[in-house]
């Protein structure tokens, strides 16, 4: 079975209908499967009417309890896949509006508790001052007036105590020129001083320094539901659980190799009086 990358993320009511018919195949009720599957007979059905999108576990499990072939489980096993993992390209990012994005984002801050922030090559909007925003969005022939409110808008949630929050960027992420020297040294000092807050951590891998993986993109988890990895073309949405284990292991491994607290602010005031000299 082959896919477009548009098909990402479109597969799931095709896949909620294939196990349904697959069990109704097999003769066994809704009742029957879930005992099979040590499931409960509410999240079978939730999961064959679409309403739940089943994790690639659960429709192992599923399929061996329906006895099905190897090559079916290859099959629908890669279906599965595709339905917990979504495409955007950078096209339907701009039809969509980069405001729409934004308030996009904003939900999921919401709706997380713990979020983990891997910043490979700039500052994220939630961390950045307002000039850092505007210029990181100059590339833009869109109007970005929402763009850049909503980034600022949504720093809001840094406040919240109740959420937690890890930033891991490396050394070229902080110093690349994306705005003048003098500007460059206020936005260290910002990431300076919400090092401070409670529950913001901010690290930075200094270059040089050895990890156990060369990065080669952005990416955000949030709580242990989903990941999302920034590319050039657009962005990637995973939600199966051993995708978001991945990357939470890559996260911790990158963690550790980071400058923390005071170690920190001593690498940010050396950088930030270079870029004032």
């Amino acid at each position: 079975m082959t896919f477009e990358a548009e098909q990402l993320g479109e597969s799931g009511t095709e896949l909620a209908s294939l196990l349904r018919d697959l069990r109704k195949r097999a003769g066994l009720s809704g009742d029957r499967l879930a005992a099979r599957c040590n499931m409960s007979q509410s999240k079978v059905s939730r999961i064959e009417n679409g309403r739940t999108r089943p994790s690639l576990v659960d429709v192992e499990q599923i399929l061996r309890a329906l006895d099905a072939p190897p090559e079916l489980v290859a099959e629908v096993s890669a279906l599965a896949r595709m339905a917990n993992t979504e495409w955007r390209n950078v096209r339907e990012l701009r039809r969509k509006g980069l405001g729409t994005r934004q308030a996009e984002l904003k939900s999921l801050e919401a709706s997380s508790t713990q979020m983990r922030y891997f910043l490979l090559s700039m500052v994220t909007g939630l961390l950045a001052t307002p000039e850092y925003v505007r210029a990181s969005l100059a590339h833009s022939t869109a109007d970005t007036s929402r763009a850049v409110a909503g980034k600022m808008g949504r720093q809001a949630v840094l406040y919240d105590a109740s959420k937690r929050f890890t930033f891991v960027l490396t050394e070229q992420a902080v110093r690349w020129p994306v705005v003048s020297p003098l500007a460059l040294a206020e936005q260290m000092d910002r990431l300076a001083s919400l090092s401070y807050l409670p529950n913001v951590q901010i690290g930075v891998i200094p270059v040089g320094v050895p990890t156990p993986r060369t990065p080669l993109s952005t990416f955000t988890i949030y709580d242990t539901a989903l990941v999302t990895i920034e590319t050039t073309a657009g962005s990637l949405v995973f939600r199966d659980g051993r995708d978001v284990q991945a990357y939470l292991k890559e996260f911790a491994g990158y963690e550790e190799h980071a400058l923390f607290g005071e170690d920190l602010r001593a690498r940010l005031a050396e950088w930030s009086a270079a870029c004032r000299a």
